[in-house]
């Protein structure tokens, strides 16, 4: 259903702005014929509103059109396209992450126009192919994120540097407060008891180890590629008087040894890439005692677009994650079993991942003046936002997930 609040539906199209509209624009226009759940409110230049949906309630999404190549960047390179023209500043939304919740709940109608052209999605999955994580490019990849500077991550995550998804308790419950319910049933998962030996593969700027040590008394070897990870933990172990307790590392977790009575991993299997799913759960089986536990945090895409979602490469790859991959929680379960490991719980935590993304958004955005000053520009900050609105989106539909996973050798 298509109306134009100055034309009327039946009347041609007025000029947008002076484009005089494209054959290409109009064909874009023309997805939204296809939209049948929510409502789209389409912004053009020289006040030109139209109204997009079905007749299925769903997102009420809002979007401003700012540049007409918009069309062109998406039709040629589907989603990832409408990504870029907003780092670009060619559309904006007043509620982005409502955009992409609405996109995301049609996706199946504009289905391959959402994907790009056939070339050019050739084109962007062998640019992320070519992103290996070897060991040297495992460091390359996490450093282009990770290693934005520890004062950057400082101004919007909460004061336990803690990157990965909240558990909340109540609508009430901070950010930290949650994050330190995530370590404990995390730790929970575990069984984790005193004096245990963990193994924490990709342990951040040190926030599980700090809790695994301090609050339920294990010997922690925390490992991270990130150099300014690795430093940040080093010394905050060492300020909290740990240091007896973590030994924190420079090192890849294929390069590990010894056996522990429990590995933990909170949200870095997403960066070991498809390639290395094996050798991470190998490594994990190696790694434990025959009585031992893993507890493993990871975020998930629904099974059902695995297959589609593993021949291309999103934003997220594009532009946060290189070298990243989402596995489905049934892959999960084969890799598992490919390793001698039984799956004996998992807990979806998608909601909880959706909330603590609008909490870093908002304080993001609350910070930007300080992150401005350290050298980020406006496209950055769009980048980073969007990218915070776009996941924030994919958890609430129920595109991707994160759980919680227990282990032990079956």
């Amino acid at each position: 259903m298509t109306t134009d609040n100055r034309t009327g539906p039946h009347r041609p199209t007025a000029t947008l702005g002076g484009w005089g509209p494209s054959p290409l624009f109009r064909l874009f226009l023309g997805l939204g014929e296809r939209f049948d759940t929510g409502t789209l409110t389409v912004e053009l230049p020289g006040g030109l509103v139209r109204r997009l949906g079905g007749a299925r309630p769903g997102p009420e999404a809002h979007l401003a059109i700012h540049h007409p190549r918009l069309a062109r960047r998406f039709l040629l390179r589907g989603n990832l396209g409408f990504c870029e023209a907003y780092i670009d500043g060619d559309w904006s939304s007043r509620d982005v992450e409502a955009l992409f919740r609405f996109f995301l709940v049609n996706q199946e109608r504009v289905a391959e126009e959402m994907r790009g052209r056939p070339w050019i999605r050739a084109l962007t999955w062998l640019r992320h192919a070519m992103r290996r994580n070897t060991r040297a490019g495992s460091r390359r990849n996490i450093a282009q994120h990770y290693d934005l500077g520890n004062e950057f991550y400082a101004r919007w995550l909460d004061p336990s540097m803690t990157y990965s998804s909240a558990v909340f308790d109540s609508p009430a419950m901070a950010l930290q407060a949650a994050q330190r319910r995530k370590y404990a049933l995390l730790a929970d998962r575990l069984e984790l008891v005193p004096d245990q030996r963990v193994l924490e593969i990709g342990c951040g700027w040190g926030g599980f180890a700090e809790y695994a040590a301090g609050e339920r008394g294990a010997q922690v070897t925390a490992i991270t590629v990130s150099q300014a990870q690795h430093d940040f933990a080093r010394r905050r172990i060492f300020e909290a008087g740990l240091a007896e307790r973590v030994d924190v590392r420079l090192q890849d977790y294929r390069d590990t040894t010894g056996r522990f009575d429990a590995v933990a991993s909170i949200e870095m299997f997403e960066a070991v890439g498809e390639r290395y799913w094996p050798r991470f759960f190998a490594t994990v089986s190696d790694r434990l005692g025959e009585a031992g536990r893993a507890a493993l945090q990871i975020i998930t895409i629904d099974d059902a677009h695995f297959a589609q979602y593993r021949r291309s490469a999103d934003y997220i790859q594009r532009y946060i994650f290189p070298g990243g991959m989402l596995p489905s929680l049934p892959m999960l379960d084969r890799l598992s079993r490919g390793a001698g490991l039984e799956m004996v719980d998992t807990a979806g935590l998608g909601a909880h991942y959706a909330r603590t993304l609008r909490d870093w958004n908002s304080r993001f955005q609350a910070a930007w003046g300080e992150i401005a000053q350290m050298g980020f520009d406006l496209r950055f900050k769009r980048m980073w936002e969007q990218y915070l609105h776009y996941c924030a989106a994919g958890f609430t539909v129920g595109r991707i997930d994160v759980h919680q996973v227990a282990l032990r050798k079956g």
